[in-house]
This record gives structure tokens, C-alpha cells and sequence, in this order.
């Protein structure tokens, strides 16, 4: 079953991948629109969908507030934690250059995975060719960064790695 998909995601295509030992791991495949990552300046978001979540926390990361940025996980004080340690003397113009540029026009979502309550949201970053991943959780009606291992977070891991290798994800 799956619940709390986002509103601005499109699809819902039930997708499946062959894993190492033949078994198959199935999961919903959503898309978003091209500018779906830009921000909206009069929009206030709220954390009810994988994608204003993961805008949310790049917002506050790109204004340097780790704090608010901990509050949108489901283990705040070891993300708060972590964020503090990893960013231990960074300027303003470090966070606005390393998380501002998720917003660029050229970088977009390339796509949101859901399995239950869970997502992966991956967002392309061209200026590095990179995917960068969000795993969320739906906690009573709010996506939250899942910061608690859990197997279904495991499954939506070997998704993200079968994207970011190229294999087939078949139908």
C-alpha cells in the first residue's frame, strides 16, 4: 500500500528490479515536472510531500541553519549532530555555493521512488553529474528525512544504485 504520495509528483508507475538473488524488489516510480526543484518565492512550504521536504532542508542548509535543517529528520538531535561536526567552520558563502545550487535551472528531479510510506527522491545535479539522494519517511502525515536504518530504506538504496549504475529498472 502506498500512502502520502506527493502532490506534485505525476505517475505512478509500478516499476520492479531483479535483485542479486533473483528475487524481484517492486516499488512505485513518480515523476516530476522539468522545474519542480525551483523555487517558488511565495510559497511557504511544508513538509507533506518527498520533494517540498528535501527543498525545505536545502533551503535551510543553503542559509547555514543546521538546526532547522535537523528538524525535518526523524533522528533530529543525531543529524543536528552530524550536520554540526561536518560543517565545523564553514562560512555563509560556503553553504550558499555547496547548497544553494540545488536550485539551479539546469539540475532537476529525476525521479521519486515510493515503497509504503517511504520515498527516495533523486535529484540530478548537472554542474557534477551527479544524483543526490533523499530517503524520507512519512511520520503522521509529514515526510521527514529517514535517518533510521530500516529495510525498506535498504530496498530504496539498491534502487537508487541500479539508477546511478545504469542498469534497466524494468516495468
Amino acid at each position: 500500500m502506498l500512502v502520502g504520495l506527493s502532490q506534485a509528483a505525476h505517475g505512478g508507475e509500478q516499476r520492479s528490479l531483479e535483485l542479486e538473488n533473483g528475487e524481484r524488489l517492486g516499488y512505485e516510480l513518480l515523476t516530476h515536472p522539468p522545474d519542480a526543484h525551483l523555487l517558488d518565492a511565495g510559497l511557504r512550504l511544508e513538509p507533506r510531500s518527498a520533494l517540498n521536504t528535501a527543498k525545505l532542508v536545502m533551503q535551510s542548509l543553503a542559509e547555514g541553519r543546521l538546526e532547522d535543517a535537523s528538524l525535518l529528520s526523524n533522528a533530529p538531535k543525531a543529524r543536528y549532530a552530524r550536520l554540526r561536526e561536518s560543517f565545523e567552520g564553514w562560512s555563509e558563502d560556503d553553504f550558499r555555493r555547496t547548497y544553494a545550487r540545488y536550485f539551479a535551472p539546469e539540475n532537476r528531479i529525476v525521479g521519486e521512488v515510493a515503497i509504503d510510506g517511504h520515498r527516495l527522491l533523486m535529484w540530478h545535479l548537472r554542474d557534477t553529474d551527479h544524483v543526490a539522494a533523499f530517503f524520507l519517511v512519512d511520520i503522521d502525515g509529514r515526510l521527514l528525512l529517514d535517518d533510521v536504518p530500516n529495510p525498506t530504506r535498504a530496498s530504496l538504496r539498491r534502487v537508487l544504485e541500479a539508477y546511478r549504475n545504469g542498469k534497466a529498472l524494468e516495468k
